[in-house]
C-alpha cells in the first residue's frame, strides 16, 4: 500500500490491534496501535496530518529511530519512519507522523 494515499481513517478503525514491527529478517516484534492523532494543517496538501502510536512490551531496551516494515493483515506491509517516545508502565512506545 502506498503511504501518501493512507489517512487518520485508515486507522482509527484498528486501536488495539496488533501489527508486527519486522526489525530485520531475525527479528518481529508485536505492538499494539494505541493511538491516532490528527495533527493540525499547515500544509496546502489534500491529506490531514496525524500521527499514530504503537506500543511494544520491551521494558528495558528500545530501537533507534528509522524505516521499519509494519505488518498487518488488513494493511499489509508498510515502510514507516519510527520514532521511539519513550517507556511506560507497560512498554516501549514508538510513533510515524504522517504529514
Amino acid at each position: 500500500m502506498d503511504i501518501a494515499l493512507l489517512t487518520l481513517n485508515d486507522f482509527d478503525t484498528l486501536i488495539n490491534t496488533v501489527f508486527t514491527f519486522r526489525i530485520s529478517d531475525e527479528i518481529l516484534l508485536d505492538a499494539e496501535l494505541i493511538e491516532v492523532t490528527k495533527l493540525n494543517n499547515y500544509s496546502p496538501l489534500e491529506r490531514n496530518p496525524f500521527s499514530i502510536v504503537f506500543r511494544t512490551e520491551q521494558k528495558n531496551e528500545y530501537y533507534q529511530q528509522g524505516i521499519f516494515t509494519i505488518l498487518h493483515p488488513e494493511k499489509g506491509d508498510l515502510q514507516l519512519f519510527l520514532s521511539p517516545l519513550g517507556f511506560d508502565d507497560i512498554g516501549m512506545k514508538y510513533e510515524a507522523v504522517f504529514s
